[in-house]
């Protein structure tokens, strides 16, 4: 029993310099990278079909790493708490709230910063050994959800109603599909009680880097 514990404990010890190492790497890979990452799947045109506004509503989500890391520890984070389900529910509602302020040619102060800021906090609160507050998850979610939304509107300003529609519907479903997913995927680790805690910190360690380096871009 006691070779398991010290094996258990080495395991941690490795995993969780492993990851911070691997979010060293992964901060300076997306600075690097990120001037030149493009956030619109149809490269900038508007989308005149429905088809065309399904699709780009799909890859926004995906191709901006910035949302894509935000989405999967929305749906990390969801699993430490009780009735987490709707928080990846609040944060999907929300995002089509702020896709519609940008529709409607309402300003958000310092978007990118808060979305960069919104991945560094996530990765924070999955970090920590705590359980995190239901209550700051689910401001976090929500506020979060709206600058998301918001800049998701930025590839859909001009489109017709066929279009808009299918891109309000492509990135709804893909955002709730990946948070539900990284929920779901905790929920099933969390029946082991040593792979959780590490799972979820290395996947913060993750966010954290990925939240750094967007910052960096930011300026």
């Amino acid at each position: 029993m006691t070779s398991r514990i010290s094996g258990i404990k080495s395991w941690a010890r490795f995993s969780l310099g492993s990851a911070v190492k691997l979010s060293a790497i992964f901060s300076i890979l997306l600075t690097l990278a990120f001037p030149a990452y493009a956030h619109h799947p149809s490269g900038g045109e508007v989308s005149i079909t429905f088809l065309e506004g399904f699709l780009s509503g799909l890859g926004h989500p995906v191709i901006g790493l910035d949302h894509l890391v935000f989405v999967t520890s929305v749906g990390l984070l969801a699993s430490t708490v009780v009735r987490g389900f709707w928080i990846p529910v609040a944060f999907v509602l929300t995002a089509l709230a702020g896709t519609g302020l940008h529709l409607m040619l309402l300003d958000l102060p310092m978007v990118e910063i808060v979305i960069s800021a919104s991945v560094l906090v996530s990765g924070i609160l999955l970090a920590r050994l705590e359980k995190p507050n239901a209550a700051i998850i689910a401001v976090l979610a929500g506020v979060a959800g709206l600058f998301h939304g918001y800049v998701y509107g930025e590839a859909i300003i001009g489109a017709t109603a066929v279009p808009l529609t299918a891109y309000l519907l492509g990135f709804t479903l893909i955002q709730a599909t990946i948070a539900l997913s990284a929920y779901k995927v905790a929920m099933i680790v969390k029946k082991s009680s040593v792979a959780r805690p590490n799972f979820l910190r290395f996947a913060g360690y993750i966010s954290i880097g990925s939240g750094l380096a967007f910052m960096a871009a930011s300026f």
